[in-house]
């Protein structure tokens, strides 16, 4: 993906109508947080590879339980914040859809750059990457753009529904 926004589509189409299930605020962070890496790389112009270690499904699962974690001890804090955006309909009490949110996020994350990308490993510490696929290119970027349409469209009918409710 070049940049996070495209990691948006999946983040909003996937856990918006789970929202119940996971938590949808550690979804949608896991499924950006990935980008941290080229970030940094491009910022401070490091001799490091824009997709290193973090776009491994290793990497992703660690910092997904690592996000999930972190989101559940920030919970109390935030849920009249998620309440307000209608992104938790329910207060997750244990750490499960927090971890499964983290998990499947950033997983997800990988696995949308993998075909593109030549740098990627996400099967480190082996130096292939099998999902290498560029001709793939166009249809992911054609598929999370058409899943942020679909993510936008749910929310608004979400926050109308709501209205009328209220």
């Amino acid at each position: 993906m070049p940049f996070t926004p495209f990691h948006l589509g999946p983040a909003l189409a996937i856990g918006l109508p789970l929202r119940k299930i996971i938590h949808t605020p550690t979804f949608i962070i896991a499924n950006l947080i990935i980008d941290i890496e080229p970030f940094t790389v491009m910022i401070l112009r490091l001799r490091y590879p824009l997709h290193g270690y973090l776009h491994t499904f290793i990497s992703a699962i660690i910092v997904g339980i690592l996000l999930g974690y972190f989101m559940y001890k920030l919970e109390k804090l935030l849920h009249e914040l998620y309440d307000e955006l209608l992104l938790t309909p329910i207060y997750h009490r244990n750490l499960k859809p927090y971890i499964i949110a983290g998990t499947t996020g950033t997983v997800i994350h990988v696995l949308l750059d993998s075909p593109m990308y030549y740098d990627i490993k996400p099967f480190c510490p082996l130096t292939i990457n099998p999902l290498f696929n560029p001709e793939l290119t166009i249809i992911i970027y054609d598929l999370c753009g058409l899943m942020f349409i679909a993510g936008i469209i749910y929310y608004i009918l979400l926050l109308i529904m709501y209205k009328g409710k209220h």
